[in-house]
């Protein structure tokens, strides 16, 4: 390496030199920026939140103020307007900030305020990636996913493209921040990844041609009028026609907004539906919980039971059972781990018909009526379709 300036290039004798602050480039720079930005905070009176590190809050008076950090990225909100003025002048001053007004673009993800409520949306990134596919004259789809496929039995067809593959859906697993509708469709494309066929590329261009017929639809955030928490479970029992596992999904609301979700493929395959939507409802309790202690940090306690809506009897009646029997002695840690919270009274687990079953979306590939009716009651919308 050639010295750094101010070292005597005719020093012969052996040397090394010792980095004493992080640059761009290396790989510990995150973490030395990240560590720098936590401890200035703290200084300022911040505390850390718990449940998501790159949460930062304050409370006085009664009055909050909320910070949250992606890179050098940040979002602050709270009802206190002084203790924000002078978190963004401490920052101005400890770091080289740009002040960039109201929230109105984030990452790829567009917010529009009304009398309505906050409208989130990736319109602007949907289009650019239809753009960029050649997409943007394609013949639209009215669902992301054709019912009853058979993906997982592809292994004979002819390989395509993977760079090209791989770009794609990791383009539309960022695109489902925003669309739950695609959630599951880009979770089954999404597991064939190392090694994609024709049959899976086609069905990524589906994807496209989908959100070509919806490209501004997001979510919208209303005043309800309370801050209940509750979710729905759902498990779809050895859909994966190549290892048998089932695939769950979960959603989850606060004061009747639509806050998260997520379809997943469970780790171990299931001998009933009953197990699967039992392993279901255990992954839907956790995220839950989680919800619930980010609301007691916000200053929002919940002194109410939390409602988990499951569609299958059986699993709710193992949840309720407190004897352990051969149906259930192998699933014995979540049987334990719902047992407890259901005694201490942070859940219940409400019956719900299937046909009123939300997470049904997320688990398999529905007719479009049943979709157009799920995106209604999840409060998705699309603000630029005409009226």
């Amino acid at each position: 390496m050639d010295p750094p300036p101010g070292i005597p290039e005719y020093l012969n004798t052996p040397m090394v030199c010792r980095l004493k602050k992080a640059l761009y480039g290396l790989k510990q720079s995150p973490r030395a920026w990240f560590g720098r930005f936590t401890k200035s905070m703290k200084n300022f009176g911040y505390k850390q939140s718990n449940s998501d590190h790159t949460l930062f809050l304050r409370q006085r008076q009664g009055k909050i103020t909320a910070l949250i950090i992606y890179v050098d990225d940040m979002i602050v909100t709270g009802d206190d307007y002084d203790g924000i003025s002078s978190l963004q002048n401490h920052l101005a001053s400890e770091f080289e900030m740009k002040q960039l007004g109201d929230l109105k673009y984030f990452l790829g993800i567009e917010v529009a305020r009304s009398k309505h409520g906050i409208f989130l949306s990736q319109r602007k990134y949907t289009m650019d990636l239809l753009s960029e596919t050649d997409m943007l004259g394609c013949k639209p789809a009215d669902t992301p996913m054709e019912q009853n496929h058979k993906y997982f039995l592809c292994s004979s067809a002819v390989s395509t493209d993977k760079g090209r593959y791989q770009r794609l859906v990791g383009r539309l697993i960022y695109l489902t921040h925003t669309r739950p509708d695609i959630a599951y469709a880009v979770n089954v494309v999404s597991q064939f990844m190392h090694d994609p066929r024709k049959p899976h590329m086609d069905a990524v261009d589906r994807i496209l041609r989908y959100l070509k017929s919806t490209p501004g639809k997001g979510i919208l955030f209303s005043n309800h009028g309370h801050l209940k928490v509750e979710g729905y479970t759902d498990a779809d029992w050895a859909g994966s026609a190549d290892n048998r596992r089932s695939t769950s999904g979960y959603l989850t609301f606060v004061g009747g907004n639509l806050v998260t979700w997520r379809s997943k493929k469970q780790p171990v395959v299931a001998r009933s539906s009953a197990e699967a939507e039992f392993r279901g409802m255990a992954f839907g309790l956790c995220e839950l919980l989680w919800l619930k202690n980010l609301l007691k940090e916000l200053g929002f306690g919940q002194n109410e039971a939390m409602k988990l809506h499951c569609d299958n009897t059986s699993a709710i009646e193992i949840a309720h059972n407190p004897v352990q029997h051969d149906r259930t002695k192998h699933v014995e840690i979540d049987r334990h781990f719902i047992k407890e919270k259901l005694e201490a009274g942070i859940i219940t687990f409400p019956f719900v018909r299937s046909e009123h079953q939300l997470a049904d979306v997320l688990t398999k590939a529905v007719a479009g009526s049943v979709l157009d009716d799920s995106i209604v009651k999840l409060g998705m919308c699309d603000i630029h379709a005409p009226t």
